[in-house]
């Protein structure tokens, strides 16, 4: 669904960039108003909207809609891996026999460092 609404959200986008590339500026007709011609609508109302006007507000909200649904999905599905992982975290894990460390064994009629009948300890200094 996200990815859906991503694409319909770049076509929008794109549509707005080029309907406002074709459309003509409001500052082109100031020349002709001081100049030559006379156009009524630099200081007044221009009239009724045409269609690339009217276009470009119907996708304009539609970009701004898919933007807010983007965002209530992105925050939604973080709350969504979160609760995921606080459940894998709350399940019971099986216990792990502690780790011994090796004792030494000797072979027959030697002593082992660190017993009883050892010389270790006698080492001069």
């Amino acid at each position: 669904m996200e990815t859906i609404i991503l694409i319909f959200h770049l076509l929008f986008a794109v549509s707005v960039i080029v309907l406002v590339l074709l459309q003509q500026g409001k500052g082109a007709d100031m020349g002709a108003s001081f100049g030559s011609g006379a156009s009524g609508s630099l200081f007044g109302s221009s009239g009724s909207a045409n269609f690339l006007s009217r276009s470009t507000a119907i996708l304009a909200t539609l970009f701004f809609i898919t933007s807010l649904v983007l965002t209530y999905m992105s925050g939604h599905e973080a709350k969504n891996i979160g609760v995921m992982q606080m459940q894998q975290k709350l399940q019971i894990v099986k216990p792990v026999a502690p780790i011994v460390p090796a004792v030494p064994v000797a072979p027959k009629g030697q002593a082992v460092p660190g017993d009883a009948g050892s010389k270790a300890g006698e080492i001069p200094k």
